[in-house]
């Protein structure tokens, strides 16, 4: 009897106990004990499993789901993993070496401080016979196509020294710090992917996609580019202005910001730090940026933990990558703000409420339109009320968020994760999910 290749709707899904008993025989496998097993999990999902810091170092696991599995701290060196889906999974710190990734789907994941050294990112796609016996594509989880997808993905500071990722998708990923020498990327695309001090040396770039991405200290010395479209890729150039122009401290203008604010605006000046460069102000969280006028402005990889930027004006603002959990958003205003891949778990983006002789007398609500939360995770956050017309979710995670009377009108709402959210009087398609 043949073996019927399933589609991914169709695996078999594993325990985890019978996961650590495959773990601890491919260990004795690797060692050369009697009893041992090379692991050859294929087509299985093995979703949402603790893969606990194993080596499976070439196991084969063709076709199979990881998705949100944790593979962290693990060595997979030359492993099959061949057309898999490890959406969302966590691969941080593991060891990935000469791993075969052709096809696989990695939208999400976490692979910062990865080794992907000398990876197989080719196309790659797995066939099966139709009910008419003639072979047709199977059916892929994730997306369509052949290509390795590595969209919206974590990968700073990982190796991919001599990775072979023709046409791959690395667009929206965070790539700060890779190392990508004397790799073959002819066709693959890095729209929109944060390429801050990215080594590229002795790299094929041909025929790549970079518009939109983040090239500043990203070297690419000795690359082949013919074909290389860098429309509005970000510069050093174009990261604004350096707060040391206007003249004095930050302390010293935000003392003069605070008068202003307790004065209702009669002494003091109000803060504007419309199109400057805030990237390297060290702990930025810890001032208090509450009614500042900031449109334009670059805030990039900044750490934003419990910042407060109540009733401020961040339109068209470049947010990405920033980590601003539990952060005090409150009435402000990041319409067509840059904010693909920000951490806003637990954030407050609810209506900043103004009140007088114990009366509310105004509201002021969190406007976030047009805005681009790509691959973003807002898990707990409150949004209530919010203005979310037009804003891209694509692939965010809003798992637990209150959403209650927020306006969710033309948003885009492709691979979001909305478990668990209060959706009372929301405006939104729930057909577009």
């Amino acid at each position: 009897m043949k073996f019927m290749v399933p589609d991914p709707s169709e695996l078999l899904p594993l325990s985890q106990s019978e996961l650590n008993d495959v773990i601890e025989l491919h260990k004795m496998y690797l060692n050369g004990q009697i009893g041992g097993a090379r692991a050859a999990l294929k087509y299985r999902n093995l979703s949402s499993l603790d893969f606990k810091e194993a080596d499976l170092s070439q196991a084969d696991f063709t076709g199979s789901l990881f998705v949100e599995a944790d593979l962290s701290n693990c060595t997979f060196v030359g492993t099959c993993l061949f057309a898999c889906d490890l959406r969302n999974a966590k691969m941080n710190e593991g060891n990935f070496s000469r791993a075969d990734f052709r096809g696989a789907y990695v939208a999400g994941a976490n692979l910062s401080g990865a080794d992907m050294s000398d990876v197989d990112l080719r196309e790659g796609k797995i066939m099966k016979r139709g009910e008419k016996g003639v072979l047709e594509d199977r059916k892929r989880s994730g997306g369509a196509g052949a290509k390795a997808v590595f969209s919206g993905a974590k990968l700073s500071e990982t190796n991919m020294t001599g990775a072979q990722a023709m046409s791959a998708d690395f667009s929206d990923s965070d790539m700060t710090g890779v190392a990508l020498t004397d790799a073959n990327l002819s066709g693959a695309s890095f729209e929109g992917a944060n390429l801050t001090d990215t080594d590229l040396t002795g790299s094929n770039l041909s025929q790549t996609n970079m518009r939109q991405s983040i090239m500043t200290g990203t070297v690419m010395e000795r690359t082949e580019q013919h074909g290389m479209d860098t429309t509005a890729a970000i510069t050093e150039g174009d990261m604004g202005a350096k707060l040391e122009n206007l003249g004095k401290t930050l302390p010293e203008l935000l003392e003069e910001h605070t008068l202003w604010v307790a004065t209702a605006g009669r002494s003091g000046r109000q803060l504007d730090l419309s199109g400057y460069d805030l990237r390297d102000i060290l702990d930025l969280k810890r001032f208090p940026l509450t009614a500042i006028q900031c449109v334009g402005a670059n805030f990039l990889n900044q750490d934003l933990r419990s910042a407060e930027l109540q009733s401020g004006n961040f339109d068209r603002s470049d947010f990405r990558d920033c980590r601003m959990l539990e952060a005090d958003l409150r009435g402000s205003s990041f319409k067509y703000a840059q904010m693909a891949r920000v951490d806003l778990s637990g954030a407050l983006l609810c209506p900043l409420e103004f009140k007088k002789d114990d009366i509310q007398s105004n509201i002021q609500r969190v406007d976030l339109s047009g805005a681009n939360l790509r691959f973003s995770c807002l898990k707990g956050a409150d949004l209530r009320d919010a203005v979310l017309m037009g804003v891209d979710l694509t692939n965010a995670i809003l798992n637990g968020c209150d959403l209650r009377r927020a306006d969710l009108t033309g948003a885009i709402l492709s691979g979001v994760k909305m478990e668990n959210c209060r959706l009372d009087e929301t405006i939104i398609d729930l057909k577009s999910l």
